[in-house]
């Protein structure tokens, strides 16, 4: 009898660790998962509201550039705040304007806060749906994108970077793109970019996924809608001074202090401002979007300027675009620019970090590959929470970039073709002498 008893008891407890188990390792408890810890999300975020001092640093100068806008300044190069000139487009200026209102005149940092935790709760909704879609990653992945990162709820709740308001639109225009709602996801993604633009690391990735889904006619008219949302955005600073508008707003040679440089501080400052190692860069960006368009994204036999006609009029017939297929584009795209970032900030580091989990767990994984792969989760943690950044931080930043990006590159090499071995000559000649 007691024998009995203690078989069954041992059989439940086997249950009760594979289904906890399973919790933690199959990506189908994605969901149960998620909901647990958006929970207790909402505490931390209260917790360090509370608890940990707020440390201005940008709001301040946030709240300066769009009360120059509420007082009827339109000429862009006259709005400007305690740290400078306003360098972000309009998209920025109305939404820190909303919050300006909101906080009384953006005086009262506990509520601005709270919004912030608010927005850091939807971002992290809007990232595990995307996750539930992709039925990639084992939901114990998630906890080191949740509680473990004490950089990402600094961003968010303790420095009110407007960083995490574009990466929360993205993340919203990419749940649409997974919907098949590409003209409201175009419109999203251009508002995301109106609001900083780190963003366009994202478009390489965009306009393939445009060009296979619809072909050169069909991805016009999704452009359209971006560059318009900008002409409308940026209206009233355009009729009154285009140029200095144009300037301010999308600087794309504006050159970074050293002392905030996250990813190249083993440099000789010289080296870090020369315009020569910029460009080197920008180069090196360019062929890694061109080796993964040609040899990761695109699968089909064909050239790749066939994406340039309508996909009813290839020869073969593309692929529809999977789920995964739209995520890992978008997400490798925007990690080749992290890559070759002329300099990383502390708050850019939200620009990736929740599609870290992806980009390491997207391609098959054994047993044995996980805790290398959790490793490398800890390490990059470790050098954005290294302040002032060293030598030592800067370089084990780029190595583990580094490490990502093979793993990106041979984990999703394309199956070797079949061999087929020749036609054996050896039934015919027994035919032969069959005869």
């Amino acid at each position: 009898m007691a024998t009995g008893r203690g078989a069954t008891a041992a059989a439940a407890l086997r249950r009760v660790w594979r289904e906890r188990r399973a919790a933690l390792l199959e990506p189908s408890y994605t969901p149960l998962v998620a909901a647990c810890l958006c929970l207790a999300e909402g505490g931390v975020n209260l917790w360090v509201i509370r608890r940990v001092p707020y440390t201005e640093i940008d709001w301040k100068a946030y709240m300066e550039e769009v009360e120059g806008f509420a007082n009827g300044t339109l000429d862009y190069t006259q709005l400007k705040g305690d740290t400078g000139p306003l360098v972000y487009p309009a998209g920025f200026v109305y939404i820190f304007l909303g919050l300006y209102y909101a906080t009384g005149r953006g005086t009262d940092i506990r509520l601005a806060q709270y919004l912030f935790a608010g927005l850091y709760l939807l971002n992290l909704l809007l990232v595990f749906r995307i996750y539930c879609r992709t039925n990639k990653v084992p939901p114990y992945v998630f906890f080191f994108m949740c509680c473990a990162s004490y950089r990402i709820h600094s961003i968010f709740v303790l420095r009110l970077f407007n960083d995490p308001v574009a990466m929360a639109i993205l993340f919203l225009a990419i749940n649409l793109f997974l919907e098949e709602h590409w003209s409201w996801g175009c419109l999203l993604f251009s508002l995301a970019v109106s609001v900083k633009m780190n963003i366009l690391l994202f478009a390489p990735g965009l306009l393939f996924l445009l060009l296979q889904r619809f072909g050169l006619l069909g991805c016009i008219p999704k452009l359209c809608i971006c560059a318009l949302l900008q002409i409308v955005l940026g209206l009233p600073f355009l009729l009154v001074n285009p140029m200095g508008y144009l300037t301010r707003s999308f600087d794309l040679g504006r050159q970074f202090q050293f002392k905030w440089t996250v990813n190249w501080r083993f440099l000789p400052e010289e080296v870090f401002q020369n315009r020569a190692f910029h460009a080197m860069l920008l180069l090196a960006h360019l062929a890694g979007l061109g080796l993964f368009a040609l040899h990761r994204w695109h699968r089909s036999k064909e050239s790749i300027l066939t994406l340039l006609k309508d996909p009813a009029e290839r020869k073969h017939a593309s692929p529809p675009l999977s789920v995964n297929k739209i995520v890992y584009v978008l997400f490798s795209s925007n990690f080749l620019g992290i890559c070759c970032s002329r300099s990383l900030h502390y708050q850019f580091y939200v620009w990736y970090f929740h599609t870290l989990p992806y980009l390491l767990w997207c391609t098959p994984t054994t047993k044995l590959a996980h805790m290398p792969k959790v490793l490398l989760l800890g390490v990059i943690e470790l050098c954005w929470n290294t302040y002032p950044s060293t030598v030592c931080s800067s370089l084990s930043l780029h190595i583990c970039h580094g490490l990502v990006l093979l793993q990106l590159w041979y984990g999703t090499a394309p199956p070797p073709a079949p061999h087929t071995p020749p036609p054996s000559r050896r039934p015919a000649a027994i035919s032969k002498k069959a005869q």
